[in-house]
């Protein structure tokens, strides 16, 4: 079959994926949104649905007053004689630590946290020892991959921490996962930064502990030769096995708005590619080493076909699972239903990086109309293109008593204005935006006719121009409403068109 990169589009970054029997889970990073780290569940490895969160209580992760891209790094996901460990880093307080669950489709546990720095940790296990990993440095000081033992009931260190490979040379490794594969111990790392250099390497060894031999082709996989094409900044993967005995590498990456626009701003989300071993336990993964947005493969049933959702609504949206938070939301101000939702806005607006009210799903494609009906009784609430504290767009009603009307605002660093206002004969309105690759454009809808308020350029809102890790969330907000007054959303609509 022919199947289409990405794999699961928008903000989905750093996946790690382990199998149980016939089923496959997938786990993400998320940062400062909350609930954290979504799981997914795929039987065929190309469709994913997200079944559940990681970090659902506030017991489980300090998100505080993190900062945008602070948070919640990348996870391992991984299954152990009947139960499932997720391993993290919550980077805003520097501390590793994982949590498990009996019932992949139900609660996690409280933090156990791991005495080793660094981020992005690995756990391997094997006879009934558990060997934690994470990139930094060790208690000599020596930086690299490091590993120690622990004991996976307490998360106490058994063993000192050691630099066990430092990599081919580029710069920050990163996300290191262990396997073994026969008879050899396979080190699989991320060099060279979470951008345009981002590549996969790997080394292996005779021994869990080493020393390491690395792959004398390094690196496995990387896109940063591949100047104006798509898909870009591949690395950060973790391989698995299908139940025909074929390996893949399910990774990072992220799509550039242009040919030659090196500017992304849907956030990094994950890819598949094949992975094949020669005759030495040597392997090697995608089109020469690259990873593409489709490939031709027999490894997968000409029967099985790759499905993607288009529409996303109210109604076919699940409030728990597609959407999420700004750090901890203050529950009492939001209400939903079937189809509405209603939000009650305080002081804090999008600018802080606290917890406004707001909700939001992440946007998937370049291309897409997305519209809802708001009315307010004042204050202001509307849609958000939400990047980062700094960065964001915004389409709104504002407004009290008799006088209300529609603004377009865009956040840029430390340019914050409103472009154009429409004044408004009541205290509802129907907001429409259309994306494309490179520019945002603000409607609203007045008796049929689309009345233009602005053109935002995408860039803005890249991670290149922004900074950070994450992507864009079209959110739905509310700022400043009375007690009692809350806004109402409606006929809300996303709709990606090819």
């Amino acid at each position: 079959m022919k199947y289409n990169n990405p794999i699961i589009k928008g903000f989905y970054p750093d996946p790690s994926v382990c199998k149980v029997g016939d089923t496959y889970y997938l786990a993400t990073s998320t940062f400062q949104y909350f609930p954290g780290v979504p799981i997914f569940e795929s039987q065929d490895l190309i469709n994913w649905k997200q079944i559940s969160h990681c970090l659902t209580r506030t017991t489980q992760v300090d998100l505080g007053e993190v900062k945008s891209s602070g948070g919640v790094f990348a996870p391992t996901l991984r299954h152990y004689k009947g139960r499932f460990y997720m391993v993290t880093t919550n980077d805003s307080t520097r501390q590793n630590f994982f949590v498990w669950t009996d019932d992949i489709y139900g609660e996690w546990s409280e933090p156990i946290e791991v005495d080793q720095g660094g981020i992005d940790p690995d756990l391997y296990f094997e006879e009934d020892q558990t060997y934690f990993m994470s990139n930094g440095q060790d208690e000599n000081g020596i930086h690299g991959v490091v590993q120690c033992q622990i004991n996976i009931t307490t998360g106490e260190k058994l063993t000192p921490s050691r630099m066990i490979w430092q990599g081919s040379g580029g710069r920050y490794i990163e996300s290191p996962h262990m396997y073994k594969i026969n008879h050899w111990y396979y080190l699989l790392v991320a060099e060279g930064g979470t951008e345009y250099g981002h590549m996969a390497t790997y080394a292996r060894s005779t021994s869990v502990s080493g020393p390491f031999e690395a792959y004398a082709h390094n690196p496995v996989l990387t896109n940063r030769n591949l100047g104006g094409y798509e898909l870009q900044a591949v690395g950060h993967g973790d391989l698995i096995e299908d139940n025909n005995g074929n390996w893949w590498l399910y990774h990072l990456g992220f799509r550039q708005i242009g040919q030659w626009l090196t500017y992304h701003h849907l956030g990094r989300e994950v890819f598949l590619t094949p992975v094949t071993f020669d005759e030495e336990g040597w392997f090697t993964a995608g089109h020469n080493g690259t990873t593409r947005s489709s490939f031709e493969t027999d490894r997968i049933s000409n029967d099985i076909i790759q499905h993607e959702q288009r529409i996303f609504t109210f109604e076919n949206t699940n409030w728990n699972l597609d959407w999420c938070y700004l750090r901890f939301p203050q529950t009492e101000n939001y209400q939903f239903t079937d189809h509405s939702l209603m939000l009650t806005g305080t002081d804090i607006t999008l600018d802080h990086p606290l917890s406004p009210t707001f909700i939001g799903l992440r946007q998937k494609d370049f291309r897409a109309v997305i519209t809802c009906d708001v009315e307010i009784t004042d204050g202001e609430a509307g849609i958000t293109l939400y990047m980062d504290e700094h960065h964001h767009y915004e389409l709104a009603i504002r407004g009290q008593q008799d006088h209300y009307e529609v603004i377009e605002r865009l956040n840029t660093q430390d340019i914050k204005s409103v472009q154009q206002t429409v004044v408004l004969t009541s205290n509802s309105a129907s907001l429409l935006i259309k994306a494309e690759p490179t520019c945002y454009h603000f409607f609203t809808v007045i008796e049929g006719e689309e009345i233009l308020l602005g053109t935002a350029q995408t860039k803005y809102l890249s991670s290149e121009v922004a900074g950070g890790f994450t992507g864009v969330l079209i959110g739905l907000y509310a700022t400043h409403q009375q007690a009692g007054h809350p806004a109402v959303f409606s006929n809300f609509k996303c709709e990606y068109i090819d």
